[in-house]
């Protein structure tokens, strides 16, 4: 067999692994946004005070977007349920996380950073172009392609 149709075969049968990773790429996500999610609403008062010595406008009312938007995302990932739309909101989230606090720190997620949410808004990117898989809420409710 030439090494053409060797690797055409290959991506054919690798194409059954689409949806399984689909829901890998989501769990995983959700899990990265969970903890986060919690620790801002453990104490969202911190989390405005925070905001408001980065400079960040209005800290008290980003505080509660970024905390309801991770939480969620946490949710709405998990399912598989409006995947696309939520994807958005949350690279927004990364992207302020981005400039705001990891930039300053190079990129070394070692070293606090940009590293994890850059890698957080790629996944997420996928998600908007490629949809949640066939494991999803999407896929039932709104006949997605898988």
């Amino acid at each position: 067999m030439a090494l053409k149709e060797a690797y055409i075969e290959f991506s054919r049968a690798a194409g059954y692994f689409k949806s399984v990773s689909l829901l890998f790429l989501r769990l995983i996500l959700a899990y990265g946004f969970y903890e986060p999610a919690m620790m801002k609403w453990s104490d969202i008062s911190a989390v405005s005070e925070w905001f408001g010595s980065m400079g960040m406008p209005f800290p008290t009312l980003n505080a509660y977007m970024a905390a309801t938007t991770e939480l969620t995302g946490v949710v709405l990932l998990t399912l598989g349920f409006l995947t696309r739309l939520i994807s958005v909101p949350l690279i927004v989230v990364m992207m302020v996380a981005i400039f705001t606090v990891h930039l300053p720190h190079g990129f070394s997620a070692g070293e606090n950073g940009f590293e994890i949410p850059l890698y957080y808004m790629i996944m997420l990117f996928a998600l908007v172009a490629h949809g949640p898989g066939r494991f999803s809420l999407d896929r039932m409710i709104f006949k997605e392609d898988a």
